[in-house]
Parts: structure tokens; sequence; C-alpha cells
């Protein structure tokens, strides 16, 4: 079997395997066990040269982001197996979470590696009934609700993604056989024949469609909710592999609708899209009291920044985007560590409950201090390198865009920043549980540090294979 495969289908077994352990301690074992095989997998894949299997494909522009899935995917179950005991699951949620984790993972790779229209669109639907399973695993009204809003909004996204891969499978039809019509590569090489209007059409329903996953305008509201209501660790992997998948398969459609000179130019709804998401979060960040509901809102500002960046095209803007979507997964799933580790400790995540971290938790206050520094911006994170990138390819390509934008960036740095303060700095909470375990607790805070110091490294000293591979792959989107 190609490694391509393996690489899907361990995760899937292992979700097998998980469903039949109702102990919490070899469970999580387990969990860490398979992901840290999914993680080897991927940086084997990494090293063996670009090729095709059946409908999977790698290239330039996945690679990166199965190695930043497999490398999430593996701390965040770290993360919980450290933390997972704070959820007060019985044996049959312990069971349906794991399982349901591990068939998120695969799912997120099969999403990542298709070369098949048809097969992403039923991986990313396999990957939102999961983490839709997973957002709803506590039960509680709250978490039915956002689990409920979850499923509606990114049911209504998956259907127009699905009308768009059918009108996008149509145009090509004439040109392509029934074997190739829905490969993205076969459809790169006929694009410029394609019917122009039809290729519009496609592009609009797949943009609204995968963007929904994405938490881009206009059907975003979801996001906040599920990161509020789910186990802590969801939200690492929402916000640092879903979006990323959704938006690849945005990317995909992009570069082929570009290959055409007769069809409107995508460039404008994405530049539209992303520049309405940066502004709308910016200023919803001030009026959020729940900690990890205020980082949701912020994960549409990031996927805003990006999609604003593919919007602009061309290789500098087009690698800033790759960067900020790279540097997001990192450190964003470190502030989801850090806060939903405080959120145990104190008994709530309401913002005005966690205070005063850097002196009752040290490693864990200086850690989320340093994670929120580099999710606004700040240096020596990824994020500061894509954001400088991003505003002088706005300046250089748009000027009239580029105040808006920057005016977006600077609201949400200011929220994220008062935040900042009130959790790290501000007068200490008292803690609501006694403290757990020192293994547990270094177990908790290791994935958070391992992120922030691998954002920091790509920002400083990115390998040159990883440069010149994101080079390439900014060429690809066009």
């Amino acid at each position: 079997m190609p490694l391509q495969w393996i690489i899907v289908f361990l995760p899937w077994v292992g979700a097998l395997g998980l469903a039949a352990i109702p102990d919490l301690r070899r469970a999580t074992a387990a969990n860490v066990a398979v992901s840290a095989g999914g993680f080897a997998l991927a940086v084997a894949l990494a090293a063996m040269p670009f090729a095709e299997h059946g409908w999977t494909r790698t290239d330039a522009l996945n690679i990166p982001f199965v190695l930043v899935s497999a490398f999430v995917g593996l701390t965040t179950a770290v993360f919980s197996a450290a933390t997972l005991d704070q959820e007060g699951f019985d044996h049959w949620r312990i069971r349906a979470y794991h399982a349901a984790y591990q068939v998120f993972m695969g799912a997120q790779y099969l999403a990542l590696l298709a070369d098949n229209l048809g097969v992403m669109w039923v991986a990313v639907e396999i990957a939102t009934l999961a983490t839709v399973s997973m957002v709803a695993v506590h039960r509680t009204p709250a978490a039915f609700e956002a689990a409920w809003k979850f499923f509606i909004l990114c049911g209504v996204g998956i259907a127009l993604a699905l009308f768009g891969t059918i009108v996008l499978y149509l145009a090509a039809q004439p040109l392509l056989t029934e074997e190739t019509g829905l490969s993205w590569a076969a459809l790169m090489q006929v694009a410029a024949r394609c019917d122009p209007g039809t290729l519009n059409l496609a592009f609009v329903f797949l943009l609204l469609g995968y963007g929904t996953k994405a938490g881009l305008l206009p059907l975003h509201s979801w996001l906040p909710d599920a990161h509020a209501e789910g186990p802590v660790p969801i939200s690492a992997v929402l916000s640092g592999l879903l979006l990323n998948a959704a938006m690849l398969a945005v990317l995909r459609a992009k570069s082929i609708v570009a290959a055409n000179p007769e069809a409107i130019a995508p460039g404008p709804f994405l530049l539209a899209l992303g520049l309405a998401s940066v502004l709308l979060a910016a200023f919803a960040l001030w009026r959020r009291a729940d900690a990890r509901r205020f980082f949701g809102w912020s994960s549409i500002e990031h996927m805003g920044l990006a999609a604003f960046a593919f919007g602009l095209g061309g290789a500098a803007a087009n690698l800033a985007g790759l960067l900020h979507l790279l540097g997001h997964s990192l450190v964003k799933s470190a502030v989801f560590f850090g806060v939903g580790r405080a959120a145990q400790a104190k008994g709530s995540q309401k913002i005005a409950d966690i205070g005063g971290l850097v002196a009752t938790h040290p490693a864990l206050g200086w850690g989320l201090a340093l994670a929120i520094a580099g999710l606004a911006g700040m240096p020596p994170f990824l994020l500061f390198a894509s954001e400088f990138r991003l505003l002088g390819a706005a300046a250089a390509e748009r000027p009239w865009l580029a105040l808006p934008l920057a005016l977006g960036m600077v609201v949400a740095l200011a929220a994220l920043v008062t935040v900042l303060q009130r959790l790290c700095f501000g007068p200490p909470t008292p803690d609501a549980a006694a403290a757990p375990d020192g293994w547990r607790e270094a177990a908790a805070a290791a994935p958070l540090w391992l992120h922030l110091a691998l954002a920091a490294i790509l920002a400083l000293a990115m390998p040159t294979a990883l440069v010149a591979m994101l080079a390439q792959a900014a060429r690809v989107i066009g």
C-alpha cells in the first residue's frame, strides 16, 4: 500500500481499537501512540519525491500542511493524555472521544492529500462529522447547541461545496475522461479551455462552501461556539487543522479558475471575504467575555488575513498566506493548550475568572503570554514574518486596501494585548482544583512550549528545503 494511503488508514484502524478501550489511561496512551505513528509517516512522506497514487497526490502545496497536521495531532494527543481526566468522561465518552479524534485525523490527511474533488469533499465531510461528535461529547445543552449550529452551518457550506464540485466537473467534462474529470492536476491542464462562465459559477459555490469550513464570512458563527463548548483539546485541532484543509480546497479551486484567461479573477472575492472577516472579528474581540470563544473569534481574523493574502495573489502575497496558515496552526494551538489548562485550573473559562497566571502558574503563565504575543503578530514568531510580508505586499499591490487591513490588525492586536494582560499579569485569581501530578502538569505545558519553539525557529531559521517548497507552492496557487 502506498505511503499516502497508509497515513490515512492508520488513524482509522486506530479508531477501531480505541472504540474498544474504556480505560482512560490506556486509551490516552494508545491515542498518543497512533498519533506518533502518523507523525512518523508524515515525516517519511515529506522525505519522498512527489508522487501520485490513485486518488491521492503529493506536491509542494499539501506536504507542509500534512507535516503541521501530524505535529499538531501528536501534541494535542499528548495534551489530552495529561488533561482529559478533568473532563469527567465516563467509559462511553472516552471511547467516543478517542475514536472520533482518530477518524478526524485520517480524514484530515485524506483531505490534504486528495487529488480528486469528490474524495476531498467526502474527507472534509467526515472530518466535520467527527468534530461535531467531539464538540457534543459533554452532552450539555450548550454543547448540543454548539454542535447543532456547527452541523447546520457547515452542512449548508458542504452542500454549496458539493454543488460547486459538480459544476466544476461539468466545466471540464468535454475535455476529460470519467476517470480524470475530478482530478485537480487534470483540471489544471485543461482549465484554459473550459467554459469560463461555468468556471465562475463553480468557484463562487466552492468559495462559499469551503469558506464556511475555513471560518470566513458570512457563515462563520459556528466557530466560536464550537471552540467554547467542546473538550479543551479539540479547540487546538479545530483551529490548527480543519480550517487549513478547507482553505486548501479554496486554493485548489482558485488556481484552476485563475488558469483561464476569460474567467473572472478569483482574487477580488477572496480579498472581500478576507477583509470583511478581519474587520468583523477584530471589533468582535472586544465584546468577548469567554476566553475560548475570544480566541475562536481570533481564528476568524487570522483566516481572513490568509484569505486576503491569497486574494492579492503573486509569489510574495501567496508565500505570506502560506506562512500565515502554518504559523497560525502552531501558535493558535499553543494558545488553546494554555487557555484550556488555565480554565481547568480556575474552574472557569471566563476571562474575569482567570488572572495572574504568571504568579500562580509560572510555566503556564509565561508560555501563554508568549503564545498570545505571537498570535498578535509580535516577533520572534512566524506570524510576525507573515503579517509583515502581507502588509508589504498589500501596500505595493492594493494601497487603498492596506489601510483598512492595517486597522483591523491593530484593533485585533490591542484586544489580544488587553486579554494577555488580564490573563497573565492581572491580579491572581484562586484555583478551583488542586494541582495535578507533576508529570501531568509538565505534559500539559510541554506541547505549548514546543509549539512556541517551532514557531520561533521557523521564523528565524526556516530550513532551506521548506523555503523552496513553500516558494514552489506559492507559484502553484497563482
